[in-house]
């Protein structure tokens, strides 16, 4: 009787039309925990590394570790829901993220701060597709756009708030405590999980029906490639080439067994991990393309600038916080009104749009200097952030609105991974160029205080990643619907 009282035709019956809305504020606050964990731990980068006597490549798994685990467990999603339901599915996720929050804020040594940060990212992956099925199937398509908006309002106060929150507390505590940040959220997403979240798969069908196994092979495989084109980036600056050309070549191998072993399996009938048929939809192709650049230099950059700031100009990590806030509400600010015009826009435009200002807040970066206003930093971050504002409420619905119903969980799952894996990517990129850099201008992160050297360093490396979104906006354009035929 429990789990009748609890499907999606019995909550909905209750709650009437507001409870689309409160489903969707119940994902929210799990997704803006698991965002919250995956960006506030880089204000605390350089105190962790002092702390454990980290050099620059071992410090990066801490944001590159939860990435990996991410990408990985993101492809978990469709086969979860179906097998466990939306309510089972997601009170796991959040209870794994608040053990890895715990674990690393009580960690004795950097391998259990990395042990806490994968259990993160696993729990992370799970939950951040979930959103978009449910939107796409709840809302009616001349609604998702202002659902899209006012979701991703409210996710991005996590990072808009995280830093800011993030720096104070490693100043008066330590690093430890951010790590407890998302305890409260977790707490009551749990809550809000047990009294809206409906115990059905999408498509409001009962959970456990197919009874099918978990694709680990697919899985393993996707999960090594992913390890490998990591390791293979690091190894291409500070390894011997041999071992590098040997991890990329492991990559490329794992990615082309990944792709035949999926076609396999849909050609047997079984469930894949990434069903191939959404690569058939051109506007999901564009999207997934766009989307993969877009992790690069999104969370390429979410690493960077903190670390920037913190390390090239010699702010505290408090002032990096409050510095990026004012970019965080123009973020939350921005999303809901690009949200409507999502409804009535067409999507390749709004996501151009915002892939020219974000390069264009990357290019700017190169003209900070040490002795620069503070109002640079925090014009150059909004003009990045409204970028981000055109980008989040766009992407997802105009890749995934061509498909069929049955693809959605899927299509999410797959866009979330390729943006995973970017961003994965990104990381790693990140720190490989930022050291090739500093190389060339002679100058390291080891010593104290900044230097001319030292900044123009970064201002490369931004101007990578200004490159990266200006190669992603000739694949949004191809975003836009195909014209009917006569």
């Amino acid at each position: 009787m429990a789990g009748a009282s609890s499907s999606l035709q019995a909550l909905r019956a209750r709650y009437g039309e507001r409870y689309r809305w409160l489903v969707l504020l119940s994902v929210m606050v799990g997704t803006m925990a698991s965002i919250m964990s995956s960006t506030v731990v880089n204000v605390a980068i350089p105190d962790m590394s002092q702390h454990f006597s980290l050099d620059q490549g071992r410090a990066q798994w801490v944001a590159s570790g939860f990435m990996v685990a991410m990408t990985a467990s993101m492809l978990t999603t469709p086969w979860l829901l179906a097998r466990f339901g939306y309510r089972m599915t997601y009170v796991g996720s959040m209870l794994l993220l608040l053990a890895g929050g715990i674990a690393g804020g009580t960690a004795g040594n950097f391998s259990m701060v990395l042990v806490g940060r994968v259990a993160e990212g696993l729990a992370a992956g799970i939950v951040q597709p979930i959103p978009a099925v449910i939107i796409l199937y709840a809302f009616k398509p001349h609604e998702q756009g202002r659902a899209s908006g006012v979701f991703g309002m409210g996710v991005v106060l996590a990072p808009a708030l995280g830093p800011s929150i993030g720096g104070l507390l490693v100043d008066w505590f330590g690093w430890r405590s951010i790590f407890f940040m998302v305890v409260p959220f977790c707490l009551a997403s749990l809550w809000l999980a047990f009294k809206f979240v409906p115990s059905t798969a999408p498509g409001g069908v009962a959970a456990g029906g197919e009874g099918e196994t978990l694709d680990w092979r697919g899985l393993l495989l996707g999960s090594v490639g992913t390890l490998c084109l990591l390791n293979g980036l690091v190894e291409l600056h500070q390894g011997p080439p041999e071992r590098a050309l040997a991890l990329l070549g492991g990559a490329a191998a794992c990615t082309a067994l990944f792709i035949w072993w999926q076609a396999r399996l849909a050609r047997t009938g079984r469930r894949p991990l990434m069903d191939l048929r959404l690569f058939g939809y051109r506007q999901f192709t564009m999207g997934s393309i766009v989307a993969f650049i877009y992790g690069t230099a999104l969370f390429g950059s979410t690493y960077l600038l903190p670390v920037f700031m913190q390390l090239g100009l010699q702010l505290s990590a408090s002032l990096v916080g409050t510095i990026l806030l004012p970019a965080g509400i123009v973020l939350a600010v921005t999303i809901p009104v690009v949200g409507r015009l999502a409804d009535r826009q067409p999507t390749h435009v709004l996501v151009s749009v915002g892939l020219f200002l974000l390069a264009l807040s990357f290019a700017l970066m190169v003209l900070v200097r040490l002795d620069s206003g503070l109002w640079l930093l925090v014009a150059f971050a909004i003009l990045g952030r409204i970028g981000l504002g055109f980008i989040l409420p766009s992407l997802n619905l105009g890749a995934m609105r061509p498909l069929d119903k049955a693809l959605i969980a899927q299509g999410s799952s797959a866009i979330g991974f390729l943006r995973m894996l970017g961003g994965a990517a990104g990381v790693s990129l990140c720190g490989i160029v930022l050291e090739w850099r500093l190389a060339a201008h002679g100058a390291s992160l080891a010593s104290q205080g900044s230097s001319p050297a030292r900044i123009a360093a970064f201002g490369d490396t931004f101007l990578m990643l200004a490159m990266l979104c200006t190669v992603a906006m000739l694949a949004a354009w191809r975003l836009r619907a195909a014209a009917p035929k006569a």
